[in-house]
């Protein structure tokens, strides 16, 4: 009975937690949070307000709150009975219908996750940023961890002079003292707490407007002033793109957009202030390998669905990450071309259609479905529905869901019935076949793509799978890049010289697939050194250092200044290579080994340092320094290194039984 009671009394308090939303509507937070220093046990002092309304009378209330200790908690400026049971705040009192309240008090943290402190301190780039989506911004700030409970947050920090601060909503003012500068953000409307966030770090940034009058701004670290262009290319053509396609007018402030090391992920919407990894800050070379474009627009797009009007659940977490991936891809189809966008919907397509025949496939409706699920076929439904209605009932509809369920909350049938009432249709079947069966409809896509594409027909019909005469005629004359692409891949051994005349991509496609080099063709493979790719110039080095050992030092000396994208890519096959080349600089091969080894410390990025950790584990050469470094890395908030670092750890001590 006892059993039972506990069990009954742990059921009531969880219901009460879930259910809160009914009793209580949160207003306004204000807060105030000093970072003393940029430490990772740094310690986080803060004093917090809100406001909230109670809609039904309730004895308790409570804040999510993670590992957090207070002081002078009051409720109307009266001190207050509370409960902190490491996971919540839990205020005790007689709460009335109708009345408005304010909680107020102080709180300690030093968060564990949610907000990364990054010192840097050999580099000159502290950093901390945020990462709250999911249930995690209460980590770091007391809030709701219910994405249905909307509040206004207007926050103010203060951190050293010589940081930028970049938080949600508009700076409404910075006041410097001897050490420090307050920074005042306020929002003027409300979103869920897991879109909360603040960067601090050492950054320099461009202003732009929108064509409508929004604010853009464009942050970058000071030193790489020359990567600014590439990185933000087309950000202002996409914004005014999607005001435009939407239909519906940008719903803050202003928009600002802030790279950071290490991020967990490509990129985060957070409201007005998207957060994403500096692995996307490219030079005008590597934008055409790795540009910050698709990104760029997919968490744009969030700042209407998801931002503005959020899924009530799981259950419709694609009206969040479909509609964000199909406007991105219609905001890179302005840019690229629609050729540029059918093949995108093709090679997605295709993705799902190997995830159901690996058995993986889902519905839409699952809330632990892929993110291929919720990306790539919540954006299949909007083409498809799009092609089923039309493109003023589609517009249109879109336009009323927004208005209507603005700073709300919706599932999967508010945005269906306002599309249905617009077309006039019954789309239960459409519904059934494109969200809610588990399988996705290739062959409809296909069959709705082929007669939609010229160029997509072609790149299908384009198959020397089963080799034929035509395959080679096919790389001589009037098939796209993609379709040549595709045939290298398939017969590597058809390519000519005069295939080498072709763009970017076919030149890529011939690195990557070309291996073993034709004597007669290497005066054409050794210009892929010279292209404006990162990813060619990399296959292509490596690829010639094999073939042709003779002349390894040639193409070491020709390629010694490149060092690649982020994660060093030339750089890094350079220095190996370099290693493995006696006669080659015979005199710097510790120098050149000892750089290797750096960069595996934790003052480097995730990808660079796993890039750099395989090519020490392939030579049999990780060192007590290297050895340490991994060791490290087994504590980072990176959940991709960590997972790399234990798993070549025990390779190493399995290698050494």
């Amino acid at each position: 009975m006892k059993k039972i009671l506990v069990v009954f009394c742990v059921f009531m308090v969880t219901t009460s937690f879930a259910q809160q939303t009914d009793y209580v509507d949160f207003k306004r937070v204000e807060a105030l949070i000093v970072f003393n220093q940029f430490t990772v046990d740094s310690t986080v002092y803060n004093s917090y307000e809100i406001d909230f309304k109670i809609n039904k009378p309730i004895d308790s209330i409570y804040l999510d709150a993670v590992g957090m200790k207070f002081k002078n908690v009051a409720l109307n400026n009266a001190k207050v009975n509370y409960k902190n049971d490491g996971k919540h705040l839990v205020i005790y009192s007689d709460f009335e219908k109708g009345k408005q309240n304010k909680l107020s008090f102080i709180f300690f943290n030093a968060p564990k996750k949610a907000m990364y402190f990054l010192g840097w301190e050999n580099e000159g780039r502290n950093q901390i940023w945020t990462q709250g989506q999911g249930k995690y911004t209460s980590n770091w700030l007391p809030s709701i961890d219910d994405v249905n409970d909307k509040i206004e947050f207007d926050l103010k920090y203060v951190a050293p002079n010589g940081y930028e601060v970049i938080s949600n909503g508009k700076l409404v003012s910075k006041t410097e003292s001897m050490r420090n500068t307050l920074w005042v953000y306020a929002m003027q409307d409300k979103m869920p707490s897991y879109l909360v966030a603040v960067v601090v770090g050492k950054y320099n940034k461009k202003l732009a407007t929108s064509k409508s009058g929004i604010p853009l701004e464009y942050y970058y670290y000071p030193e790489d002033s020359l990567k600014v262009e590439p990185t933000y290319r087309y950000s202002k053509q996409m914004f005014d793109y999607l005001e435009d396609e939407i239909g519906f007018a940008y719903p803050w402030h202003n928009y600002k957009q802030v790279p950071v090391h290490d991020f967990l992920y490509a990129g985060m919407e957070n409201t007005s202030v998207t957060i994403f990894s500096d692995a996307f800050t490219v030079d005008a070379i590597g934008f055409n390998d790795k540009n910050y474009v698709n990104i760029n627009a997919h968490e744009l797009a969030h700042q209407w669905f998801g931002n503005l009007v959020t899924a009530k659940s799981g259950d419709h977490h694609w009206l969040q990450e479909g509609f964000a991936t199909y406007y991105a891809l219609l905001a890179e189809r302005e840019i690229f071309g629609t050729d540029y966008y059918n093949f995108k919907l093709y090679e997605s397509a295709q993705d799902l259609g190997r995830q159901d025949v690996a058995g993986s496939g889902t519905s839409l409706l699952n809330p632990k479905s892929s993110s291929l699920t919720f990306y790539q076929r919540g954006a299949w439904v909007l083409h498809a529905l799009r092609d089923k209605v039309g493109d003023a009932v589609f517009k249109q509809a879109v336009k009323n869901y927004l208005e209507k369920h603005q700073f709300s909350n919706v599932e999967t049938s508010d945005f269906i019935n306002e599309v249905e009432g617009l077309a006039e249709k019954d789309l239960s079947g459409f519904v059934n076949t494109w969200i809610a069966q588990k399988e996705f409809p290739f062959d409809d896509a296909i069959a709705l793509l082929k007669r939609e594409s010229a160029y997509i027909q072609e790149y299908i019909m384009v198959d020397c799978e089963a080799k034929t005469s035509k395959c080679a005629e096919y790389l001589k004359y009037y098939v796209s890049d993609d379709a040549k692409a595709k045939i290298i891949a398939q017969v590597p051994d058809l390519v000519t010289k005069d295939v080498f005349k072709n763009g970017l991509k076919v030149r890529q496609a011939i690195s990557k697939h070309v291996t073993k080099i034709p004597v007669g063709l290497k005066p054409e493979y050794e210009s892929l050194l010279t292209d404006k790719s990162y990813v060619t110039i990399e296959n292509a080095l490596y690829n010639l250092w094999v073939n042709f050992p003779l002349e390894r030092s040639k193409y070491l000396a020709k390629t010694k200044e490149i060092i690649g994208l982020s994660d060093k890519n030339v750089r890094m096959l350079w220095l190996v290579l370099n290693l493995n080349t006696p006669e080659f600089q015979s005199d710097k091969k510790q120098e050149v080994y000892d750089e290797l080894v750096s960069y595996t410390d934790e003052k480097y990025n995730a990808d660079l340092r796993m890039n750099a950790f395989q090519y020490l584990d392939l030579m049999k050469s990780c060192n007590a320094k290297c050895k340490s470094n991994l060791e490290t890395a087994k504590a980072h908030h990176n959940w991709r290194l960590v997972k790399f670092a234990k798993q070549l750890t025990e390779q190493l001590e399995q290698n050494k039984n």
